[in-house]
């Protein structure tokens, strides 16, 4: 993976861009550095805009360990609750909502735009597309990124659509400069426990002393296939797995009745990882479609992105207890 650069002078890419075929608010790089996350609010986005105010608040509660999912620009839901599991870690009064004070708890000198060049890894391992049908998924030797851009949206925990609005006229080949935000590096940390609360939709690690490491947005469950209730723990990890489609064990997809072996791959059924919980079947998982968290129900397990499993992934091990609860915020309990 290339490293960070230095930032290019930002006025050479100050280049309007287009959301669903409209014209959209020109976005540069400079306007995300100098936002004021204090005028969240206050200024109008048109539809499907990212807000560079928002950009630069969900990039600020990623690197404080309070993860918004997909970093996009847009309000809604998941940032709300990154706001109050931030509020939560700090001992904060809990109520999602960005007030002087969080935001100066929050707010520093430091870009979250930063410049990076393609490199010829990043362009190496790509599928031209990735089926619906599990069938057809089966057949393919990998299910990886389709594109470069996929790639680095993912690496940077941001939407596509904010990765080309950064970067309109990027080919995104190897040796190009692009803009990307910097989340900050994965937090570290020994989990003892975990919340996967359900009613707010987010999954709370906690440290032996009970502080809370970290918060994530998560899709836990569905009406149809609902998640474990009680208490289980940890049983193991696997990175970049395969996936063992049984319709008899657990859901049907499409037509197919056989069971499945489906190839690893971030888009991959269950993403890039796969925290295994002693209850049978159920564990904690990334996603292929990382801007459905928490949007779409998933089949009874835990969904995160890809990046924040594999966080939660790296600071847990075998025996960690895994709670099903039902709070109404992210309070620590």
């Amino acid at each position: 993976m290339s490293s960070m650069k230095t930032a290019l002078p930002m006025s050479l890419l100050a280049l309007a861009f287009s959301v669903g075929g409209a014209a959209a608010r020109e976005l540069r790089p400079e306007d995300i550095n100098t936002a004021s996350i204090a005028s969240i609010g206050t200024e109008k986005s048109g539809p499907g805009d990212p807000d560079p105010a928002i950009v630069r608040l969900q990039v600020l509660l990623d690197r404080a360990g309070s993860s918004p999912g997909v970093i996009d620009g847009l309000s809604g839901e998941n940032v709300d609750k990154a706001v109050a599991g931030f509020e939560a870690m700090n001992n904060l009064p809990v109520d999602g909502r960005l007030d002087p004070e969080v935001a100066s708890r929050l707010e520093g000198n430091a870009p979250v735009v930063e410049s990076y060049v393609v490199s010829a890894e990043d362009a190496a391992g790509l599928v031209d597309k990735i089926p619906e049908d599990y069938g057809e998924k089966a057949k393919m030797q990998s299910l990886g990124y389709t594109s470069v851009a996929e790639k680095l949206s993912e690496r940077f925990h941001m939407g596509i659509d904010l990765v080309h609005a950064l970067n309109p006229a990027s080919q995104f080949a190897p040796g190009d400069t692009v803009w990307v935000v910097n989340p900050g590096p994965p937090r570290e940390g020994k989990v003892k426990r975990i919340e996967a609360d359900r009613k707010t939709g987010q999954v709370l690690a906690y440290a032996a002393d009970g502080s809370l490491l970290a918060v994530y947005p998560a899709t836990i469950g569905s009406e149809d296939n609902p998640a474990p209730s009680g208490k289980h723990k940890v049983k193991g990890v696997a990175r970049m797995p395969v996936y063992r489609y049984d319709p008899k064990r657990n859901f049907k997809q499409g037509k197919n009745n056989k069971v499945l072996t489906i190839p690893k791959g971030p888009n991959g059924p269950v993403g890039t990882v796969w925290i295994d919980l002693t209850e049978p079947t159920y564990g904690i998982h990334g996603t292929p479609e990382p801007k459905l968290i928490d949007k779409v129900g998933s089949h009874g397990c835990v969904r995160l992105t890809n990046w924040d499993a594999e966080e939660l992934a790296a600071m847990v091990k075998p025996g960690v207890m895994v709670d099903f609860v039902n709070r109404s915020s992210a309070t620590p309990k």
